[in-house]
């Protein structure tokens, strides 16, 4: 009996790596000519993500609430050969988002692609955070790809299917301390991404959520901090740049534009975030318990400057400029992270 129980898990496990294989194979896409709409496209991780599609013959729609970053980031994909429009848009705003969708189907004549990649960080503890915080977070991780899928659905539709990029984090699989408004945000974009994963494939649509790993895409300089803002920017830094913990931009954009092409329903980006995922599905009391241990003994105390807000630029320490964060400040250069005029 043991035996044939082993032949027939092996058998099982077989006829799922082939059926998956197949299914990947044919629902491969594409993007020469194709319509990509990235929010949040003009600086780190949707700008690579863009200049990805665009090396592949994609029409782009960036959109920004930065008219500077637009600007380069616009130039930049244009000297690359790539045909984009660049949209001043807030994503929290619904009629913002409603108008980026309309304004890439009056443009190239439709949508093929939607990546949701808009985001915001603010960190610091918990006493800190206020409703504000939350909110702004709901608005961009939450509202803001529920509006742009429901304004991009009825055209995909129309176009015999498409693909829907949803950029959650590992702090939407596994709370992190001092994230508190960011992870429960990212929940909530994990849980509408997943239901929109079942419920869209009949339509030929298919739905990826993402859950990146820390990524060196030199975000850190223009994340908000809150409490003791340069401790929480030190550790926030540092974390971004050691590579065991971290993860080249480039190579966790590649396995993003490709996990898109055949349709996949979930990534998780890099190693560490994927070890962190299954131990703590294997043995959540303990993770939580690791957890709070950090929270108490390494991550700062409340205090500093409250509940205001400082970027990360804002909080530099001799830490947050010394070597040990140069991956990450020599990425802040190469994505637009900084402008000429700061």
């Amino acid at each position: 009996m043991k035996t044939i129980l082993k032949w027939a898990a092996v058998a099982a496990a077989g006829a799922y790596v082939v059926s998956r294989t197949a299914a990947c194979a044919s629902r491969a896409m594409s993007f020469r000519g194709k319509v990509v709409v990235i929010t949040g496209g003009s600086r780190g991780l949707g700008l690579l993500l863009a200049r990805r599609f665009g090396a592949e013959g994609a029409k782009l729609v960036i959109c920004s609430r930065n008219d500077e970053e637009l600007r380069l980031a616009q130039k930049e994909l244009h000297n690359r050969g790539v045909d984009v429009e660049a949209v001043h848009a807030d994503v929290r705003l619904k009629v913002a988002v409603e108008d980026l969708i309309r304004t890439a189907v009056e443009t190239y004549g439709g949508i093929d692609v939607l990546v949701n990649n808009a985001g915001v960080i603010q960190v610091g503890p918990m006493e800190e955070m206020t409703e504000q915080d939350y909110d702004e977070a709901m608005d961009t991780h939450f509202w803001a790809p529920l509006h742009a899928m429901y304004a991009a659905l009825p055209v995909m539709r129309g176009r015999g299917g498409g693909r829907i990029v949803n950029i959650s984090s590992i702090g939407g699989k596994i709370a992190v301390p001092h994230l508190a408004p960011y992870c429960a945000s990212k929940f909530a974009l994990a849980g509408l991404s997943q239901a929109a994963t079942a419920e869209l494939r009949k339509d030929n649509i298919f739905v990826t959520t993402v859950y990146p790993n820390l990524i060196r895409t030199g975000s850190p300089r223009n994340a908000l901090f809150k409490g003791r803002n340069t401790e929480e920017y030190t550790w926030f830094a540092l974390g971004d740049s050691l590579p065991l913990l971290s993860q080249s931009a480039e190579r966790a954009a590649d396995r993003i534009i490709r996990t898109c092409r055949h349709g996949g329903p979930e990534l998780v980006t890099g190693l560490p975030a994927a070890l962190a995922v299954r131990f703590h599905a294997l043995m959540p009391w303990l993770s939580l318990e690791m957890a709070a241990l950090a929270d108490r003994f390494i991550l700062p105390e409340p205090g500093g400057i409250g509940a205001l807000r400082a970027r990360g630029h804002q909080s530099e320490t001799p830490i947050t400029q010394s070597s040990l964060t140069a991956l990450t400040r020599r990425a802040e250069r190469k994505n637009n992270e900084v402008l000429p005029t700061e």
